[in-house]
């Protein structure tokens, strides 16, 4: 199969989305591949980033009665932001999801979830196969073993997915570090030494 050929192989704030797949408290406790207190701010950060860029969010759960509600550091992040519950494995075989997808406008999109190999993997490819350039946040997404993991993120990159990190991903969107989003971008990945460094670049560009 030949590779999908885009418009631009960087995201633009014009015209990317976010969607979030499962970011569920029960599924969170099987997590191995990644420290959970480093998910939930990777993922939480780069949510809140994006929002304050003005990136449209989707948000989907599966089966809260059985995985449990949305983490709570996304539910804070997305208030505001409508959440489809589903039944199904994957998220882009969910009407509701596709149709809000589409509904944004937006024809790049960053995808992750619990679990990497399925949750994120299955709608990225598909997303992929409808049309979409997307992109799978490895390090916002975590799996029930590393294998499963690796396997997943070996499978979207042979279907054609881009692998990103969550810091890279929304520090590309924000393109310049001069934006009037720049210092709540950098606030909200929570990496205290970029904040430090701002700061201190703002204070002496004030004493010129």
């Amino acid at each position: 199969m030949s590779a999908k050929t885009f418009p631009s192989p960087f995201l633009t704030r014009e015209n990317t989305a976010l969607l979030l797949v499962d970011h569920q408290v029960g599924l969170y406790t099987g997590v191995r591949d990644i420290d959970t207190l480093e998910l939930k701010h990777n993922v939480g950060g780069m949510t809140k980033a994006l929002l304050a860029l003005k990136i449209p969010v989707v948000a989907t759960t599966t089966t809260e009665r059985m995985w449990g509600p949305m983490i709570p550091e996304l539910t804070e992040a997305l208030k505001g932001v409508p959440k489809i519950e589903r039944t199904t494995v994957n998220a882009w075989d969910e009407r509701r999801v596709v149709e809000a997808v589409k509904a944004t406008g937006r024809k790049q999109l960053l995808v992750t979830g619990i679990s990497t190999d399925v949750c994120l993997a299955f709608p990225a490819i598909a997303a992929l196969a409808d049309g979409y350039q997307t992109f799978a946040v490895i390090d916002a997404s975590g799996s029930f073993t590393k294998m499963q993991g690796e396997l997943g993120v070996m499978r979207m990159v042979q279907a054609g997915v881009i692998p990103v990190a969550y810091s890279n991903a929304v520090v590309e969107l924000l393109g310049d570090n001069a934006a009037p989003e720049a210092e709540a971008v950098y606030g909200a990945l929570g990496m205290p030494f970029v904040s430090l460094v701002y700061g201190l670049n703002q204070y002496f560009s004030k004493q010129h």
